[in-house]
């Protein structure tokens, strides 16, 4: 039979005072805490068992004997959870949830498909490529946005508002008279992608965009769905081996049906189930986040810090060739996710730890060689000149900089214990939109101010 909240609750709290793990003054301070995470949980999507069994989790951090119980409860509560939502009413909710998700994903696929009807082709020879980069996003994620707004029960305003922007940027990318493989143009099809991700972001949050914790739990939803997706990918790779392998055997060639329908299909349908995947089973892949960061982040504080001993033994400078500098703005973004992630899944209240020392040194040296990198961007300037691509890597590099500096200010005070974690957090959800600024000038105003080059 299922439990409820409070019956939950009650068991463990029941647990706790056996093990004489707290006492009567603790137990309010923990119950509280263990509310508040299961309230925040639940306004992501997840019922009242899924939120409780994600917080327990949680709640390891704070109390050794809350470990234990974690450790001891967390699988069988998961297993009565699956079994109450395939015997209970919620089953129907979770098939009709996957019936829509599946009807986007095929949606897109056929979305992808189309323009071959107008004489688009995925081909190298009659400029079909170039409009599949241009045009990549529309087929894909006013999907994904139409899937949260269901699951969100979004208002009539903000969907109309999400669907003007959708809009808006078609006009652009397909009115305005780019040149077919003009820098502006490539360097749109690139930053659009990430303007309309944060887009999605504000469905996912059910409009409540504003709000600090939602827009941390669309940055935490983000990595979770990119595990997925790569998941789903890896697998993809082995199916599309096994297609190729069983015509083949007959003397078939299916290089066409994987290239031209399987590929493209897949790659747009697996972003919607990948989402879904996530909504479905937050409580298991959230212990995956956690993990990736841990394990990467020595791992790239290490490179960047025998990079610059190196840098600085050998008086050598980074190269100003373009390629070399879109490395390593590649590189300093993937270094802020791994901070974003990190910050997302650490507990505010948590003491200072050797962790938090290695974020400071993975900060620092990532903000030494954004310095590096942003000489060198201006040095191409200086000598060559403007190009898009020059201010582009310039714009990027500048707001990297002030985003690492103050995260770098505020790590230095919470190692202190001038001020606390919750500044970090706050910092980080506050800059998203300049993300997202910024890639629509790069979309809406490079074309225009350097005459669609």
């Amino acid at each position: 039979m299922k439990k409820n909240l409070e019956e939950r609750i009650e068991e463990w709290q029941t647990y706790l005072y056996q093990h004489r793990a707290i006492q009567s003054v603790d137990a309010e301070e923990l119950e509280d805490h263990l509310r508040t995470q299961v309230k925040a949980l639940g306004e992501v999507g997840l019922d009242d068992d899924e939120a409780f069994i994600v917080a327990v989790k949680r709640m390891r951090d704070l109390n050794s004997i809350s470990r234990e119980f974690a450790q001891e409860y967390s699988e069988r509560l998961w297993k009565q959870l699956v079994f109450t939502q395939h015997e209970g009413g919620s089953s129907k909710e979770t098939q009709r949830d996957a019936l829509v998700a599946v009807g986007l994903a095929i949606a897109a696929g056929i979305a992808i498909k189309l323009p071959e009807l107008f004489g688009y082709h995925l081909s190298e020879d009659d400029g079909g490529v170039f409009f599949y980069l241009r045009n990549f996003s529309f087929f894909v994620l006013p999907f994904l946005a139409g899937y949260f707004a269901w699951k969100r029960c979004l208002s009539h305003v903000t969907r109309t508002y999400l669907a003007v922007i959708f809009l808006i940027s078609a006009l652009i990318m397909n009115i305005l008279p780019h040149k077919g493989e003009g820098h502006t143009v490539i360097l749109a099809a690139i930053h659009l992608p990430i303007a309309l991700w944060l887009c999605v972001g504000v469905a996912y949050t059910g409009g409540s965009w504003r709000n600090h914790a939602q827009r941390m739990n669309y940055v935490r939803f983000t990595g979770e769905w990119f595990i997925y997706y790569a998941l789903i990918a890896l697998g993809g790779g082995v199916l599309i081996g096994f297609i190729i392998f069983i015509f083949e055997s007959i003397g078939l060639d299916a290089e066409n049906l994987v290239k031209f329908w399987v590929l493209p299909c897949g790659i747009v349908g697996a972003i919607i189930i990948s989402a879904r995947l996530v909504e479905a089973k937050q409580s298991i892949i959230e212990n995956m986040v956690p993990v990736l960061t841990r394990l990467f982040t020595p791992l790239f504080t290490a490179l960047l810090l025998v990079f610059l001993v190196t840098l600085i033994w050998t008086g050598s400078s980074i190269k100003v060739e373009r390629e070399m500098l879109i490395g390593f703005d590649l590189l300093l973004l993937l270094v802020l996710c791994l901070l974003l992630y990190s910050i997302s899944v650490r507990d505010p209240h948590a003491p200072v730890g050797v962790f938090d020392v290695l974020q400071f040194l993975l900060v620092v040296s990532a903000l030494v060689v954004d310095v590096l990198a942003l000489w060198a961007v201006t040095s191409r300037i200086s000598e060559f000149g403007f190009s898009p691509n020059r201010v582009a890597a310039l714009g990027e590099n500048l707001i990297l900089l002030v985003n690492l500096g103050w995260s770098g200010a505020l790590y230095s005070r919470f190692l202190i214990k001038r001020s606390g974690f919750t500044s970090i957090e706050r910092w980080q959800t506050s800059y998203i939109p300049i993300y997202a600024v910024w890639a629509w000038i790069v979309v809406a105003l490079f074309p225009i101010i350097f005459k669609f080059q």
